[in-house]
């Protein structure tokens, strides 16, 4: 049943993103910087946390999942290190996901011949 919800939740917040793309003007850089601030604000209303807990990686790998480890990661430093745990939280929370996405992408560019889209 675990990935069944994982399925439809992450399946859900992609179609509501396809939508938000091909109904809005709204370039592809605005509508990811969108998703990423409205996952941070979910988690600092709490909101997401339990749809995290009930979808697994169904709503924790999509934008709004990263958003929401970013506000986490802050939340987290600022009691601990105080005003500069604001600048320090977010990269702390965010790292292993971010190289992780660097040293495949790496990866599959010496798999794959990379192309400019023309």
């Amino acid at each position: 049943m675990e990935f069944l919800n994982a399925f439809w939740v992450g399946g859900l917040i992609c179609a509501l993103t396809q939508i938000l793309m091909e109904k809005t003007k709204m370039l592809p850089g605005r509508i990811m910087v969108t998703l990423v601030c409205t996952g941070a604000v979910l988690g600092a209303l709490n909101i997401y946390q339990p749809i995290i807990d009930y979808a697994g990686a169904g709503a924790s790998v999509p934008l709004l999942g990263f958003g929401n480890t970013l506000w986490k990661g802050v939340k987290e430093a600022v009691e601990t290190e105080g005003f500069l745990g604001i600048f320090l939280g977010g990269f702390k929370a965010s790292a292993a996901g971010i190289c992780a996405a660097l040293v495949f992408g790496y990866i599959a560019s010496l798999i794959f011949e990379p192309k400019m889209k023309s």
